[in-house]
């Protein structure tokens, strides 16, 4: 229960990590329906998404597994390829829209950490803790298992009849995979996510620093 857990021991970190969130997943999903409906598809503005409203964009299940495993997602962006000029880009282009903007809004936030807050106050921790979030929910985004944004992007770049499959069974693959690691704990997408969370975080701050 990671929420749970840091709401018990720090209530004001979990309230950043729910403001966060919010940031996060508003700005990320925002994105795909900006990009689809720049592209050509108004299929996602139609649906009221292009908006930077969070309760627009909310998934009772993705938004669940944040407090469970601290990572989630939202509610996917409905587009209809069909369409963009060309459909294939027009997919790859929208699936990387949204981890592409949470690398946007952790560099943004990453100037006020390095060079503005000071190291051990609340708004240091808020802004730590926005920027981390927005990683998190990037890089979990980027597993190429549909359907998440990964996934998306694999499916536009491989021949139709696997992207058929993987389009058809990437969902169970993920959602079997967060089940056993729920109940079992064996941590299979801690073990791939973390690590490269670290990785990007020290990027964002190297990026960010360079110069200063």
């Amino acid at each position: 229960m990671f929420l749970l857990e840091v709401l018990r021991q720090n209530p004001l970190e979990f309230f950043a990590w729910v403001v966060g969130f919010i940031i996060a997943l508003s700005v990320h999903e925002a994105a795909h329906a900006a990009t689809a409906n720049y592209l050509g598809d108004p299929t996602a503005k139609f649906s009221g998404r292009l908006t930077l409203n969070p309760l627009a964009h909310l998934d009772p299940f993705g938004t669940l597994l944040l407090f469970l495993a601290g990572f989630g997602w939202g509610k996917p962006v409905p587009i209809n390829p069909g369409n963009f000029a060309n459909p294939r880009t027009g997919k790859l282009l929208t699936s990387l829209a949204g981890p592409l903007s949470n690398l946007a809004v952790a560099l943004l936030f990453a100037l006020p950490y390095n060079f503005l807050c000071e190291p051990g106050t609340i708004t240091f921790m808020f802004v730590q803790t926005i920027m981390f979030v927005n990683i998190v929910l990037m890089v979990f985004n980027l597993l190429p298992i549909p359907p998440l944004d990964g996934g998306g992007a694999l499916s536009s770049i491989l021949p139709p009849k696997y992207s058929e499959i993987i389009d058809r069974n990437g969902p169970i693959i993920l959602f079997s995979v967060i089940a056993i690691d729920l109940v079992f704990k064996i941590g299979i997408l801690s073990k791939i996510l973390w690590p490269a969370i670290d990785i990007v975080f020290a990027a964002v701050n190297l990026a960010t620093r360079f110069g200063g």
